[in-house]
């Protein structure tokens, strides 16, 4: 087995976000995602749970109506069917989320994002 390095390659790219799955095993999906300060912003409302950790930088969300300011090491969990949206993060931020899906979730290979 061999280790992998959450920093490595982590370059923002030119605009939006790149999801990058780092496991996936059974009903759980660990991402890193990698935000460029020019994103547009899209509400997601997902069928898994998602735990997610600001890693590096500062965002702004929008999370079921109400506004969340997060920085470095924050981190927010977000039950299944929550409205949230990513209004505006700093370049190069630095994202873990963690997806927990159900058993329906999993045997169609469903994936989420923040």
């Amino acid at each position: 087995m061999q280790p992998g390095n959450l920093l490595a390659g982590a370059d923002p790219p030119p605009e939006g976000e790149r999801f990058e799955t780092l496991l996936q095993h059974k009903n759980l999906v660990i991402e890193r995602i990698v935000s460029s300060a020019a994103i547009t912003p899209s509400e997601y409302v997902q069928p898994q749970d998602e735990w997610v950790v600001l890693l590096q930088g500062t965002a702004d969300l929008k999370v079921n109506g109400e506004p969340v300011s997060l920085k470095s090491g924050d981190y927010l969990f977000l039950p299944a069917g929550l409205p949230h949206t990513v209004k505006r993060v700093s370049q190069g931020a630095l994202w873990l989320a963690v997806h927990l899906h159900g058993e329906s979730d999993e045997r169609r290979g469903q994936q989420g994002h923040p």
